[in-house]
Formats: C-alpha cells, sequence, structure tokens
C-alpha cells in the first residue's frame, strides 16, 4: 500500500547522510592520547645517558686500554673466585642459621624467642666490619677453645689460631651476619601463609611438622626465596670488606695491584666494578626466574620472560606497520 500524498518519512526510515563517506570500524585509525610529558621526559633521559656514555668512553682518564689488560689477568681472576666460594658458603650458612632463627622464634619455649631475639638485634645493630675485625682479633682474647661443662672439666680443647684462618674467619663472620637478615626473611615468609591453611591442616588432625612441612613452608617459599636472592645480591657486595682481614678477593686483588701500580688505580677499579655488575646481574636473572617460578597459582598469568617480551613487541610491530600500509 503506497503512502498517501505529503505523508512524512520517519527517521528511521530516512535515508543516511551521503556527504561522508562511510568506512568499516576496523579501517578507522585510532589516535592515541597525546602525552607531551612522557616525550620531555623520556628525551631528557636519553640526552643524559647519551652524554654520560659519551663521557665514560672518551675521557682519557678512565685508560680503557689498561682496562682490558687488567680485565683476565690470573690475580683478578684468582680474586673473583675467592669472592664466589666465601659469597656460596655464606649464603648457604646464612640461609640454615637464618631458619634455626627464625623457627626459635616462632617457637612457643621463651628462652628460644628470648635468644633469637636477642641475636637477630644484636647482629642487624653491629657492621659487618666491626664483626670481621672482632673475630679476626678473636685468638688474642681467647687462645684455645674447649667444649666441657660449664665451670668444670673440658672434654677436648684446640687452638683457635690455627682453625681460624682468613676464609673461615670471612666465612664465619659474614655467616653469622647474614643469619640475623635471613631469620626476618623467613620469619616473613612463614607468617605470611593464611591462617585459614593452619586451620585446615589442624582440622584434618596433621601433627605439626607433617604441617609445617608439606603444606606452610612450600607456601612461605614463595615469600622467601626471592626477598632472600634480593639479599644475596648485597651479600656479594658486601664480600668486598673481607679484604680488611687479609683475605684477597675481588676487591682485595684490585686494591693490592693498584698499590703496586699506582698508575692503573682507576683501571683497577673499573675492572672490580664490572665485575660485581656481571655478578649482580646473573643473580638479578635467577631472580626473575624464581619470582617467576613461585608465583604460579598466585597471579593469574605469569609475567612474561625478557624473551617473550621481544617477541610480543615485534608482533606488535608487525600488526602496526601492516595497519599503516592498509591505511
Amino acid at each position: 500500500m503506497s503512502e498517501p500524498p505529503g505523508a512524512a518519512v520517519s527517521l528511521a526510515e530516512a535515508p543516511p547522510p551521503t556527504d561522508t563517506p562511510s568506512r568499516p570500524l576496523a579501517a578507522q585509525r585510532v589516535l592515541p592520547l597525546r602525552r607531551p610529558g612522557r616525550w620531555i621526559a623520556t628525551a631528557v633521559v636519553l640526552v643524559l645517558a647519551t652524554q654520560f656514555v659519551h663521557g665514560l668512553v672518551t675521557n682519557p682518564f678512565y685508560q680503557w686500554d689498561r682496562f682490558g689488560y687488567w680485565f683476565l689477568r690470573p690475580t683478578i681472576l684468582d680474586g673473583l673466585l675467592v669472592t664466589l666460594e666465601v659469597t656460596a658458603y655464606s649464603a648457604v650458612l646464612g640461609l640454615l642459621g637464618g631458619m634455626l632463627l627464625a623457627l626459635a622464634r616462632l617457637s612457643r619455649s621463651p628462652v628460644l624467642r628470648a635468644v633469637s631475639w636477642i641475636y637477630v638485634w644484636a647482629f642487624r645493630s653491629i657492621p659487618l666490619i666491626v664483626v670481621l675485625l672482632f673475630l679476626y682479633n678473636f685468638s688474642a682474647l681467647y687462645r684455645t677453645l674447649s667444649v666441657g661443662v660449664p665451670f668444670g672439666p673440658a672434654f677436648f680443647s684446640f687452638d683457635e689460631s690455627k682453625l681460624a684462618t682468613d676464609i673461615v674467619i670471612a666465612v664465619v663472620g659474614i655467616s653469622l651476619h647474614e643469619s640475623a637478615y635471613a631469620a626476618e626473611v623467613v620469619r616473613g615468609g612463614i607468617l605470611s601463609v593464611d591462617q585459614g591453611q593452619h586451620e585446615a591442616a589442624a582440622a584434618l588432625g596433621l601433627p605439626k611438622g607433617y604441617q609445617f612441612k608439606r603444606i606452610v613452608f612450600p607456601q612461605a617459599l614463595r615469600s622467601i626465596i626471592p626477598n632472600y636472592v634480593n639479599q644475596l645480591i648485597g651479600l656479594i657486595k658486601g664480600t668486598s670488606l673481607v679484604f680488611y682481614v687479609s683475605l684477597l678477593d675481588l676487591f682485595g686483588a684490585a686494591q693490592s695491584m693498584g698499590s703496586t701500580y699506582p698508575g692503573d688505580i682507576v683501571p683497577l677499579l673499573m675492572v672490580a666494578t664490572v665485575w660485581y655488575l656481571i655478578l649482580t646481574s646473573v643473580v638479578s636473572v635467577v631472580q626473575f626466574y624464581v619470582e617467576r617460578y613461585y608465583a604460579r597459582g598466585a597471579t593469574r598469568s605469569l609475567p612474561p620472560t625478557p624473551l617473550q617480551k621481544l617477541r610480543l613487541a615485534i608482533t606488535d610491530l608487525r600488526a602496526r606497520v601492516r595497519r599503516e600500509a592498509a591505511v
């Protein structure tokens, strides 16, 4: 049936305007939000970084030819091995001591709690260099050490000066110092486990030891290990203090060669700096993957690895190029 003459046409039936051509939504370009502050900050940072690198490369004071000469010298590599050895022993012993102190701090025994608290308080208050120097001169206070009944006969004794070599003093001193910090890391990880986990395990009638070993501690590791790996980075740098107890680690070897060759002090310090950067970078990479491993089940999606980030960036760049070409 046709419309009568003069009838009005409804808006729903009106044809679309023909003055602007219509395009599919996918073909339309979306302009990002302008952020001038971000671009200005990026430019300033790039300029400062470029100036720093330029000064580092062109300044003759750094003597990069001597840096290359000293970087792989046997003396430096021997010191590097000492640094790795002290770090490895101190990290393991410090973590074991920290676990014992944390368990004592969480114990129901008031004596164990008090002793653990005093230990942590004392060694977190005393600088590491003071601990090392005290142990280095320990034989002046106690020439012999004995084990026996207090105020009674001794079962056996030994000469402290023969047992306390330079590397033993360094490892013991750093381990005692690190145990105080590791104890708080372990205690914080155990306390981070939800109380409902303890209640559920107790409701099942599980023994206390089994609860801790199979339920509480595995969940606490998600917090303990990343934090302790972070502390391990500080431990690597802290080993530079063993030079003051006559142990030639990486820093000690650089200092010793600097005394022999005064004109190469700056290159030798740069050698030690670069080696410390390499060691801490390796530990940082390990820390990233450890955190990523223990994040399973705690986050909806794991953080991408550097290789995955690179692949995503390449994919996004290709998609952007294709969109630009299509437009």
